[in-house]
């Protein structure tokens, strides 16, 4: 069956399900200091920006996670912390205002390069620069994973992800625990076992594989599951999706990287999805 075929019914299958209109919720809401995305300012000179992470009425979601001092980070139980500073301000005579960030790479919406958990893939230079870009923008899946276990090979099974479909974002109980918007890192969060992972890899055509926490592998199998997604060099890892509130079903994925550097192990993007 070609991609064009299996798609399609999957496509009517999201058109059937149309996303709320609402243009702020608890999990996207107005971002603290600001004013609402629907509403506008009725005094011109009162500057107060409008930040948007629902565009066009419901039909453009910003799936990446906005970097806050509370955000999770890798193990930790102090989240990220101060990671913004501003060096060169106008206040104080400098002639423009120059930020500094200062954070992790594997923080928030990320992407896992093979140089992650293969040092020679690392020395070799496979970093983030090396993805392809064609897969992380197309047609994905959104899909909810079984709330009762990590993604294993039965749960993989139960799933019947058409082939064809080349992008998928699991959906699973991390959304519903809320694990991204808690200050201390989760070791009980949702991924693939090794034995999901290599069912994956065997059985289905999916390329770029996106999920709801900080890794896509259980902590459980935190390094195999890694190693049977990037030995091969042809599966994107996208970590730390923000799911909330969205519809399963076809979407059209859209990747925005970040500033890149070579050797980098992880690269922090913006993601989003429309229909």
């Amino acid at each position: 069956m070609s991609t064009t075929k299996t798609m399609i019914p999957l496509l009517l299958l999201l058109l059937l399900s149309p996303l709320s209109t609402t243009a702020s919720t608890a999990a996207y809401p107005t971002i603290p200091g600001t004013i609402d995305t629907s509403v506008s300012s009725s005094q011109p000179d009162n500057l107060i920006p409008i930040r948007n992470e629902i565009y066009g009425n419901g039909k453009i979601f910003d799936i990446s996670h906005r970097y806050i001092n509370d955000m999770p980070v890798w193990d930790s139980k102090d989240g990220l912390g101060k990671f913004l500073s501003l060096p060169a301000s106008m206040k104080n005579g400098s002639l423009a205002n120059n930020s500094e960030m200062k954070l992790p790479t594997h923080t928030g919406t990320h992407v896992d390069s093979p140089g992650h958990v293969f040092d020679h893939y690392f020395d070799s230079g496979f970093d983030v620069d090396t993805l392809d870009l064609e897969v992380l923008n197309g047609p994905a899946l959104l899909v909810d994973v079984p709330r009762h276990s990590n993604i294993t090979a039965e749960v993989m099974k139960s799933l019947h992800i058409p082939k064809g479909v080349r992008r998928v974002l699991f959906r699973t109980l991390n959304t519903d625990r809320r694990l991204m918007f808690k200050r201390e890192f989760d070791r009980s969060y949702v991924g693939f076992t090794k034995d999901g992972a290599k069912w994956l890899v065997d059985n289905t055509d999916i390329k770029l594989v996106g999920i709801d926490y900080l890794s896509v592998a259980a902590w459980s199998d935190l390094i195999p599951s890694h190693l049977v997604f990037l030995e091969g060099r042809e599966i994107i890892l996208v970590e730390a999706l923000k799911l909330d509130d969205i519809q399963p079903g076809v979407y059209s994925v859209h990747c925005r990287r970040g500033i890149s550097n070579k050797m980098r192990s992880h690269q922090m993007i913006t993601f989003s999805v429309s229909y």
